[in-house]
């Protein structure tokens, strides 16, 4: 078996694997929404229903059919995308999923690229110069910026950047161009950024001081190799497992966590914003495609790392 044959197989058997951890979240999530979450049935009637309106509605909406019948079929919904409509507006959960995703990504994805940059050049040069000035500024102020709450972030920026100088809109997204794509997304990038950076460069930072006591790079400095070239060959590049394993474990919940906060507090329609909605009304089919569709999302990043492991260090294919 070829390299490639072996890591498709690795990766069928970690997909295969992970189908109890996805039947796990998705049965919680669905006894947790349908059995202790909202009855929408009087929320849709109104007052003083007829019981035979009552029957019909909740026949509608599936409350008459056993649990491990609404299980299954939600299961099957799940695996064929067929969401089904959201309670509050009618709307195929689908093509709210389909408006709102790219949103999100156009949203998160700044923050998430430019904060992992700025944390791993923040951590090199900590490691580089560890034990100096500069490592304890960067040091405390990781330490600092991993004390401070999202919200106080969110608020703190929203009122600097929108309220006191007006540069950026306050709330809302009504982007028609570049231009306005940039001009909404700044500050959210920015507060994305400043909520992720002190963990992110605390754990580069050990693990590339770990690495720069290694045999090898003791070598590269005694034979005149530059830093530059140390730094990222053979210190960053002889760090890429811990590295790689950290930021795709953390991009799904990064993302939902992200997305929740920052969308439901300036008003952006994205992923989390209609998930809030969802929340507050008790929207069941919105809350159960995100649910199930982040638990599927959460398998491909750990199925991902593992295999992206296993192309860094092939000695790993042999475990």
């Amino acid at each position: 078996m070829n390299k490639r044959s072996a890591l498709l197989a690795f990766g069928l058997r970690k997909l295969a694997g992970a189908v109890p951890l996805i039947l796990g979240v998705t049965l919680v999530s669905f006894v947790l929404t349908v059995h202790f979450g909202p009855d929408q049935t009087y929320a849709l009637l109104g007052k003083n229903p007829t019981a035979a309106e009552i029957e019909q509605v909740r026949a509608q909406l599936g409350y008459d059919q056993p649990f491990v019948l609404r299980y299954a079929d939600y299961l099957k919904r799940l695996a064929t995308l067929d969401l089904g409509h959201a309670q509050a507006t009618g709307e195929p959960v689908r093509s709210m999923l389909a408006r709102t995703i790219p949103v999100s990504l156009l949203l998160l994805a700044p923050g998430f690229v430019l904060g992992t940059l700025l944390a791993l050049i923040l951590a090199a040069l900590a490691a580089w110069y560890r034990g100096s000035l500069l490592d304890r500024v960067i040091s405390g102020a990781s330490v600092v910026g991993m004390s401070l709450s999202f919200v106080v972030i969110l608020v703190g920026l929203q009122a600097v950047f929108g309220v006191w100088l007006g540069w950026f809109p306050v709330r809302g997204w009504s982007v028609a161009g570049v231009a306005d794509y940039l001009h909404h997304v700044a500050v959210p990038t920015l507060a994305f950024i400043v909520a992720t950076l002190g963990y992110n460069t605390r754990f580069f930072r050990a693990v590339l001081a770990a690495e720069m006591t290694s045999e090898q790079v003791r070598s590269a400095r005694a034979f005149g190799i530059g830093p530059l070239r140390i730094m990222t060959v053979h210190v960053i590049g002889n760090s890429l497992l811990p590295i790689v394993t950290r930021i795709l474990f953390s991009l799904p919940l990064l993302v939902i966590s992200g997305s929740l906060l920052i969308e439901s507090h300036f008003g952006i329609p994205g992923v989390g914003r209609i998930t809030y909605a969802a929340v507050m009304s008790g929207d069941q089919p919105v809350l159960m495609a995100v649910v199930g569709l982040s638990a599927v999302l959460f398998v491909i990043a750990v199925t991902v790392a593992d295999l992206l492991c296993r192309l860094i260090d092939p000695r790993l294919a042999s475990t």
